[in-house]
């Protein structure tokens, strides 16, 4: 395994461990009130076409982490839409209640 490989698979490894902390969050207390959706669809898109680079280019590294970060990017996203509607329901229950 060559010294790039392996610099490959660790900044793979961190992208992936480090989205993992804000789902686990956001999942945990049914909130992502402060998460931007913008931010994680753009994000989610670039990762998409990382996925495609590296398997055009060959290169695992790439795009198996990425995978797993595509997977939690999504999650984030459904996650945030999901709360947001539940919030806004509760929100108009609430001014529908005055």
């Amino acid at each position: 395994m060559t010294l790039n490989l392996i610099l490959g698979y660790l900044a793979g490894s961190i992208s992936m461990i480090s989205f993992m902390p804000q789902v686990y969050k956001t999942w945990k207390i049914k909130s992502a009130k402060d998460v931007s959706i913008q931010m994680f669809i753009l994000y989610t898109t670039s990762t998409f076409l990382w996925i495609l680079y590296g398997i055009r280019s060959n290169q695992p590294a790439i795009f198996m982490p990425n995978t797993v970060v595509l997977f939690l990017s999504i999650t984030q996203v459904i996650l945030k839409i999901k709360y947001d509607l539940r919030d806004k329901k509760a929100q108009k229950k609430l001014d529908g209640n005055k």
